[in-house]
């Protein structure tokens, strides 16, 4: 059985005003997502059974869109693609309201802490704490896993209907091993596999539930629920986990499900309390963008499409249910363009109508390219950027970050030039040398700065060593934006710099580009390289403020 495809799928007929290349197009983006965010054109050929041109139109679109970076053969999802699943997150609350909560108990009992809803028969992580260590865990937000394989299963299923009961006894008859839920490994043909009915009532009864082993050997995890207090019903479920060298599941129970069920406690009462969110205006002119982009593209632009995905980034904080006639507002669509995308995410099992005409995502919105890239560093979201960058001014581009009071280097693209700078991943210089240690130390508390400048030493002639003209050239760069130093690390090096900032507008990186003095004055260098450095950390930071939202960009 095909990943993400359920039965009420396969079992219901296309709706005849479904939009047919909008299905093709997230058939496309769930084969990325359960490939890890890349596949060549041909791959994506046999797996979705598209003919290679409807392939190739629509990664076309994609990239147009932003949502995809064409490389070579290879198709590869890109950050922006996240502001799918954000806008999912948004609408729903809970990783907002609850995730401080999620993280503190994490801390405090050293194991990783999840939060997960229901999607139907399956669950999906929406927020995780995790531990730094040799063993741990791989799931990522938005991962589906099959509910009689976890812990929050047994406790969703106990609001199951008897048509959710049927629903997943075919699936289970249609899918024995678990073959569609990439994110598990497959169950041996030979297991008789967990007597889940049974650890539904037992869930029922506790109201606590465990995973021994279900997953995997070692994976161990304990979960109860969190309820929403204004309906009774589960909102989402909260778990320890762990694996069994550090906690066999009845010490799960008895060590650590207190603890939880006092945060749990705490939870519900922050989710009882939090205000509801005021309508906020929703993005609007994306009917007018994608027209345009069909002008400019023709026939390789499928707009249908394009104009299909834009009806999902029309939810969010503030707009969690939505009528047809504020869906239309919101993208500047025609009603009968917003309606027919609806039947269609309808039929896809990402939309759903919740009464009095409104209509709600589902969270198999999070199947369209979230996972893949829901632990993405910043590394990673900013080579591409760098690899642009370099091809374009024909120099080596650098990211770092600060470490103490040094610099180190967390990703680069050199150049081939006979003479270039020659860096590694992981090199570290002394900060307060380097135009990229001064765009850091401009952003830097107190305490770090005193650090970095405690006892400059001259590297070249040209080394800036006294406290006063170390500190005047850091109020420099927080005036003008940038740092541009010359020989100071190494004589005939010249190295021009600008901050990468995050969503709350602090430096966490900087981006940098290195050359020889003899190539051109430094004037020059600064006329036409800066403007190239700006955009391309701009870049960076619109895919870090998609990426961040939800989820943590770690800086290497």
């Amino acid at each position: 059985m095909p990943a993400e495809t359920t039965l009420d799928d396969r079992a219901g007929a296309v709706p005849v005003e479904a939009v047919a290349p909008l299905i093709r197009g997230v058939a496309v983006v769930r084969q990325l997502t359960d490939a890890g965010g890349t596949l060549s054109l041909s791959a994506l050929e046999r797996a979705t059974g598209l003919a290679r041109s409807t392939v190739d139109r629509i990664t076309a679109t994609l990239a147009r869109m932003g949502y995809v970076r064409l490389d070579g053969r290879d198709t590869v999802l890109t950050p922006r693609i996240m502001e799918l699943g954000n806008a999912y997150l948004a609408a729903l609350r809970l990783p907002s309201v609850l995730d401080a909560r999620a993280d503190a108990v994490a801390d405090e009992l050293d194991e990783s802490v999840s939060l997960a809803v229901a999607d139907r028969d399956g669950i999906r992580f929406i927020h995780q704490a995790t531990r730094r260590r040799a063993m741990s865990l791989s799931f990522r937000i938005g991962d589906l896993l099959p509910a009689e394989r976890t812990a929050p299963g047994p406790l969703f299923a106990t609001e199951w209907t008897e048509r959710d009961w049927a629903r997943w006894r075919e699936r289970r008859a249609a899918d024995p091993e678990d073959r569609g839920f990439p994110a598990v490994p497959p169950r041996s043909p030979s297991s008789p596999g967990p007597d889940f009915e049974r650890s539904v009532v037992l869930a029922r009864e506790n109201g606590w539930a465990l995973d021994d082993q279900l997953i995997e050997p070692g994976l161990v995890a304990v979960s109860v629920p969190v309820r929403d207090l204004r309906t009774g019903t589960i909102a989402c479920v909260a778990s320890v986990v762990s694996h069994t060298s550090r906690h066999t599941a009845a010490e799960l129970r008895t060590t650590l499900l207190p603890r939880l069920r006092l945060a749990v406690e705490a939870m519900e009462e922050d989710l009882r309390a939090a205000p509801r969110s005021d309508s906020v205006a929703a993005p609007s002119g994306l009917a007018t963008w994608t027209g345009a982009s069909k002008q400019e593209l023709g026939r390789e632009f499928v707009e249908s499409l394009a104009r299909g995905l834009t009806v999902l980034t029309a939810f969010g904080e503030g707009r969690a249910e939505l009528t047809l006639t504020e869906i239309a507002q919101a993208t500047g669509l025609a009603r009968a363009t917003a309606r027919r995308a609806l039947i269609t995410y309808e039929h896809l099992g990402l939309v759903a109508a919740s009464g009095d005409r409104r209509f709600t995502l589902t969270p198999r919105v999070l199947s369209l390219g979230f996972p893949p890239l829901s632990r993405t560093t910043l590394p990673d979201l900013a080579l591409p950027h760098l690899t642009a960058l370099a091809a374009r001014i024909h120099e080596s581009a650098s990211l770092a970050i600060l470490v103490g009071g040094d610099i180190q280097y967390t990703a680069r693209v050199a150049t081939s030039r006979v003479m270039s700078v020659n860096i590694a991943i992981g090199t570290r210089f002394p900060a307060y040398a380097t135009a990229l240690g001064r765009v850091l130390l401009s952003d830097a508390p107190p305490a770090t700065l005193r650090q970095a400048l405690a006892d400059p030493r001259p590297l070249t002639p040209r080394t800036l060593t006294d406290p006063e003209a170390l500190s005047a050239a850091l109020e420099r760069v927080r005036t003008q934006g940038y740092a541009l130093v010359d020989e100071e690390l190494e004589a005939g090096l010249r190295s021009l710099a600008v901050p990468v900032r995050d969503r709350t507008g602090r430096v966490v990186a900087a981006l940098n580009t290195a050359t020889h003095v003899a190539r051109r004055s430094a004037e020059e260098y600064v006329g036409d390289v800066l403007p190239e450095l700006l955009a391309t950390a701009g870049r960076i930071e619109a895919d870090l403020r998609v990426a961040g939202r939800f989820t943590r960009v770690t800086e290497s």
